[in-house]
C-alpha cells in the first residue's frame, strides 16, 4: 500500500478545502448564512477524524451536510493510516446546494482515486436533497426515541459540521423533528438527532456543533432523547468564541462531541468516564489540555433537563461542587423569576421617547439600563425609556418594589453571561414600573425583597463564582429563567449579609466580589477563580 502523504501530491483533505475557500468566494453572504455554510479547517477535520474508532473490513460513513468533503477526506485518511485500514468505505454524502454538491462529487472522485492506491475500494453516493425532510420520518416513532434502522441503512460512522441557523414554527423541517424539539429550533439540533437515528449500535457520532444543545429549555427534549441512546465519550471545548470558525467570522461557542450509540446505556452503564478536552482555538488543538471525569458529575441524567456540564479544569469541577453543595434556590426562599412584560413592537401606542413622570408616565427599563450592581434611568439614548400609565397599559407594568433586574441575553463578544442589579423601590416616585422583554426581573409575590436581599442577590449573579458556574453549564447567549430558578444559592443569611456589606461599598465592582467570595466561597475555590473582569 502506498503511504499516505508520500511523494509530492496534495493530501485529499487540502484539496476539499482549497474547493470549499473558493466556492465560498463566489457566493454572496446571504448565500453562505442561509446555507450555514462555515468551512471546516483543516486542523479540525483531522481532531475530528482522529475521534473515530469504527474498526472492520468495511465501514459505512455518512456525512449529512458534506459541503466541499473536507471530513469525508480527513476520515478517509485517518483509516488508510490505520495499521490495519479497512478493505471498503462506503461515503454518503448529502449536501443541498446544487452547485456545491457538483464540487463536492468531485472532490471524492478524486479522493476515491487516491484511496484505490491505497488499496482500498471506495463506494461513493452524493445525495443533492434536503437531509432533514428526506429522513423526518425516523423522527416519528412511537413507544420510543431514536430506532434502530435496518442494518443495510444504518451506518458506522455519523461526521458533520452541520450548518446551523433558527428555524420558522411553520418551516416543514421544525413540524417534522416536533417530536425532539419546540418553538424556533436550530436546524443542528436535528441534524444530530437524525444522525443518531441512523446509527448502528456501536456506532460512532462525531459532530461540531454550538454548545447551546448542552442546556437550556429550547434543547430539554433534544437531550432527553439524544442522551438516551447516544454515549457521550469526548467532549472537546474552543475556549475562543471566534477561533474555530475565524475565516468565516463566526462568534459561536463550539464544541466537538464523539458520542457512540448504546440503546438505554445511562441504566447499564451509568458511571462511564467521559474525556473533555480543550483549547483557545485551533492553533493550539494538537497541544490541547484533556482529562478524564466520571459521566454522572457533568451530565445531570437524573432530571429531566439532563444539562451537560463541560468543566474543562479541576478548578472548575471545585467551583461546581462547592455551589452544588449550597442549600437554597429562588424558589426554596419564596421567590419567582419572571420575564419583562412590555414586548415593544407590540406596546408601540403605550411608550414613548418623553413623558412625564410622575404623572403620566412611568419609567420603561431595557437591557442596557442595567449593568453590574447598578440600574441606571434614564440615560438619553435613542430606544423610548418611558411608558403610558393607563388603564390600557396597566396589563404591561409591575408594581414599583424592590427587585433584582438582570439582562436575558449577554452580547457574544462579551466576558460576562450574568449581568444584574438591584432595582430599589425607592428610586422611583411612582406606583408602577415598565421591563422590557429581554430583562428578567426577581421578585417576592405578595411582598417585596428587602433591601439587602435584593443586593445580595444581585452580588452573587454579577459576582465570578456564579458567572463562571453558570458558562460550565451554559453555552448560550441566552440567560433563561428556567436555569436561574434552578441555580443553587447559599443560605438566605449569608445572601443578606453578601448585601448588607454589598450595599456600603458603593458600587465597587471588585470589592463586592470579593464580599462574595468570603462569605460564599472556599479557599481552594477562591483561589482559582480570577478577579473581577
Amino acid at each position: 500500500m502506498t503511504a499516505i502523504g508520500s511523494g509530492v501530491s496534495v493530501r485529499p483533505t487540502n484539496q476539499a478545502d482549497r474547493a470549499g475557500v473558493a466556492y465560498a468566494k463566489v457566493v454572496d453572504a446571504d448565500h453562505r448564512k442561509n446555507h450555514g455554510l462555515y468551512l471546516t479547517p483543516v486542523a479540525v477535520a483531522d481532531f475530528m477524524a482522529a475521534q473515530v474508532t469504527a474498526t472492520g473490513d468495511a465501514i459505512r460513513v455518512l456525512d449529512p451536510a458534506a459541503g466541499a468533503g473536507i471530513l469525508l477526506c480527513a476520515l478517509v485518511e485517518a483509516l488508510a493510516s490505520r495499521r490495519k485500514p479497512p478493505r471498503r468505505i462506503d461515503l454518503v454524502a448529502y449536501e443541498i446546494d446544487p452547485r456545491l454538491a457538483e464540487l463536492l462529487n468531485g472532490v471524492l472522485n478524486s479522493l476515491k482515486a487516491r484511496a484505490a492506491e491505497w488499496g482500498i475500494v471506495i463506494s461513493l453516493k452524493v445525495i443533492c436533497r434536503d437531509f432533514v425532510l428526506e429522513h423526518a420520518e425516523s423522527l416519528r416513532n412511537v413507544g420510543g426515541f431514536l430506532p434502530l434502522v435496518p442494518d443495510s441503512e444504518a451506518f458506522d460512522v455519523v461526521i458533520l459540521n452541520p450548518p446551523y441557523f433558527k428555524l420558522n414554527k411553520a418551516d416543514p423541517r421544525a413540524r417534522a423533528a416536533a417530536t425532539v424539539v419546540h418553538g424556533q429550533p436550530n436546524i443542528y439540533g436535528l441534524f444530530m438527532a437524525i444522525g443518531a437515528v441512523l446509527l448502528k449500535q456501536g456506532g460512532n457520532l462525531v459532530s461540531i456543533t454550538p454548545r447551546s444543545f448542552a442546556s437550556g429549555p429550547y434543547f430539554r427534549l433534544f437531550r432527553e432523547r439524544f442522551f438516551e441512546c447516544i454515549r457521550p465519550v469526548a467532549v472537546h471545548v474552543f475556549g475562543s468564541r471566534r477561533d474555530a470558525f475565524s475565516r468565516d467570522a463566526v462568534l459561536q461557542e463550539n464544541v466537538i462531541l464523539k458520542g457512540v450509540r448504546q440503546d438505554n446505556w445511562l441504566t447499564k452503564k451509568p458511571h462511564e468516564d467521559i474525556t473533555i478536552s480543550s483549547s483557545k482555538g485551533v492553533v493550539d488543538l494538537d497541544s490541547a489540555d484533556s482529562r478524564c471525569v466520571r459521566i454522572d458529575s457533568v451530565l445531570d441524567y437524573s432530571t429531566k433537563e439532563k444539562v451537560l456540564r463541560l468543566p474543562v479544569s479541576d478548578a472548575e469541577d471545585d467551583l461546581t461542587r462547592l455551589i452544588d453543595s449550597w442549600p437554597g434556590s429562588l424558589r426554596a426562599y419564596g421567590l419567582r423569576i419572571s420575564t419583562g412584560p412590555v414586548v415593544p413592537f407590540r406596546a408601540t401606542e403605550f411608550i414613548d421617547k418623553a413623558g412625564q413622570v410622575p404623572g403620566s408616565h412611568v419609567p420603561l427599563l431595557w437591557m442596557n439600563h442595567v449593568q453590574p450592581m447598578r440600574v441606571t434611568w434614564p440615560m438619553g439614548r435613542h430606544k423610548p425609556e418611558y411608558i403610558k400609565h393607563a388603564p390600557e397599559s396597566l396589563a404591561l407594568l409591575v408594581p414599583n418594589r424592590n427587585y433584582v433586574l438582570l439582562r436575558r441575553f449577554s452580547a457574544k463578544e462579551e466576558k460576562r453571561r450574568l449581568v444584574a442589579g438591584p432595582y430599589l423601590a425607592n428610586a422611583g416616585t411612582t406606583s408602577m414600573v415598565g421591563l422590557e422583554n429581554h430583562l428578567n426581573y426577581v421578585y417576592r409575590p405578595g411582598g417585596t425583597l428587602t433591601e439587602d436581599e435584593a443586593f445580595g442577590i444581585a452580588a452573587l449573579l454579577s459576582s465570578t463564582m456564579l458567572d463562571s458556574y453558570f458558562r460550565i453549564g451554559n453555552g448560550n447567549t441566552q440567560v433563561s429563567a428556567t436555569e436561574l430558578r434552578a441555580m443553587p444559592l447559599p443560605a438566605l443569611s449569608v445572601i443578606t449579609e453578601i448585601g448588607r456589606q454589598a450595599r456600603g461599598l458603593g458600587g465597587d465592582l471588585s470589592a463586592i466580589n470579593a464580599v462574595v467570595m468570603e462569605l460564599a466561597g472556599s479557599s481552594r475555590v477562591n483561589e482559582s477563580i480570577p478577579a473581577y473582569g
